[in-house]
């Protein structure tokens, strides 16, 4: 039997999905890309916009399509936030939602063997509740052997009032560390030399164990094999200066830092029902850079927010380009249904978020060019990743700036020291 998985959203979903095809490997399925003819298509679906269900739909038709016998599953976070619309979607032979994924082969075996007949849809989506602990899923590898994602936390309780992922996702819970000591292991004797460890709200890891981040962080630094560390998107308002010292005493940890902002602008920040103000991130900001010079400070950056003026636009503007980022993910609000926000006065209009949008990302491009061009003159340690058609090898530094390098082949997964001596575009040029 031939399957094939395709991944919406986030790097959590991807290592679910990467998960899930290990399970099914074991169990004798030959895994194949989704352009193929399949026995089973398994979509793992993203919500956190409209947009995303909308696209979910899609490949499900494409799939059925393709494969009109084949067995169609639609799993994830759009069918746990939304389970009538996606037990409505007929194209979906198996449902499930974010929660016990480990029965997903179990239940793709029950229906193939009913293929042909007329079977019975399998829905599948148990709600997430209080004291739910962390599902054990674990990888063992991926295709390209250079970086790893572990996820160690699941689960957000912040509820932002433009975010839907705490009802997709459920409570807070996390990956003990005697499970997670073990898939490090594995990774390291696999040939991996750098994890990143990921969550929903990673910053919120271990709050459901008594243990903290900086527990899972050392445990991971302290496993032979394993050069590197980085971390996932964090909340910066959980990150305290005693958390920042510590981190700086783990010489594995890289010193890139993804600190989701949303806006520079106060009164946007308290109507998102964000946790922090701009002057508490600013500060977070100089702590990291003070602690670890030269790490790079990345974030996301919403324009549109409903009610945002545009002097309140402005000052997040002007935050952004005060902070310098080395690089930023700039979106538009996106009227997300189940949401506070969705129901907020004040809706922008989508010419007044494009052009906001388009002078943010001006801002932003701008910091990253800046940053790019800081890294000139500089020596440091490149994972080398891809081979390029040119010749060279892409691969990254330690915070993350992309160096490309005329290096002898044969070289993907090795850390090689690396002169920088420049940059281009998005890039930087490197000399050995």
């Amino acid at each position: 039997m031939r399957a094939a998985f395709y991944t919406l959203g986030c790097k959590v979903n991807q290592y679910e999905t990467s998960a899930l095809e290990q399970q099914f490997a074991a169990r004798g399925f030959t895994i194949v890309d989704t352009a193929e003819n399949a026995d089973v298509y398994v979509l793992n679906s993203c919500t956190v916009t409209a947009q995303g269900d909308k696209k979910s739909r899609q490949l499900l038709r494409r799939f059925r399509r393709q494969n009109p016998g084949a067995v169609v599953v639609l799993c994830g976070c759009f069918p746990q936030a939304f389970p009538r619309e996606a037990e409505a979607i007929p194209e979906a032979d198996i449902v499930v939602g974010s929660t016990g994924r480990s029965r997903l082969a179990g239940l793709v075996e029950q229906r193939l063997k009913t293929r042909g007949e007329r079977a019975e849809r399998l829905v599948s989506i148990l709600p997430h509740h209080k004291g739910e602990i962390f599902e054990p899923l674990r990888v063992e590898g991926y295709s390209a052997r250079t970086r790893a994602f572990v996820k160690i936390q699941d689960g957000c309780e912040r509820y932002c009032a433009y975010c839907i992922i705490p009802t997709a996702r459920g409570p807070v819970r996390s990956k003990p560390l005697e499970d997670l000591r073990p898939e490090l292991q594995g990774l390291a004797e696999a040939g991996y030399r750098e994890v990143v460890l990921v969550g929903i709200n990673l910053s919120s890891y271990g709050t459901d164990l008594g243990l903290r981040l900086l527990d899972a962080v050392r445990l991971a630094c302290s496993v032979p094999g394993i050069h590197r560390v980085r971390l996932g998107s964090l909340e910066p308002e959980l990150l305290t200066p005693e958390d920042i010292g510590q981190l700086a005493r783990l010489p594995k940890l890289c010193p890139q830092f993804h600190l989701s902002l949303q806006s520079g602008c106060d009164e946007t920040l308290k109507r998102m029902r964000r946790h922090y103000d701009a002057a508490l991130y600013r500060r977070i900001v100089r702590d990291l850079r003070g602690a670890f010079p030269g790490c790079a400070i990345t974030t996301d950056i919403m324009v549109g927010f409903p009610g945002e003026t545009g002097g309140e636009f402005a000052q997040s503007l002007d935050f952004a380009r005060e902070i310098g980022f080395a690089r930023a993910h700039v979106f538009a609000y996106s009227k997300r249904p189940g949401t506070l926000a969705a129901k907020l006065e004040g809706q922008i209009e989508e010419p007044v978020k494009a052009s906001r949008s388009k002078e943010m990302i001006a801002a932003t491009d701008t910091a990253r060019r800046a940053f790019l061009q800081s890294q000139a003159g500089t020596q440091a340690e490149v994972l080398l990743e891809t081979k390029l058609p040119d010749g060279r090898w892409e691969g990254h530094t330690p915070n993350y700036t992309p160096v490309r390098v005329e290096v002898p082949d044969g070289q993907n997964g090795r850390i090689l020291p690396v002169r920088i001596t420049g940059a281009e575009q998005d890039w930087c040029v490197g000399g050995g």
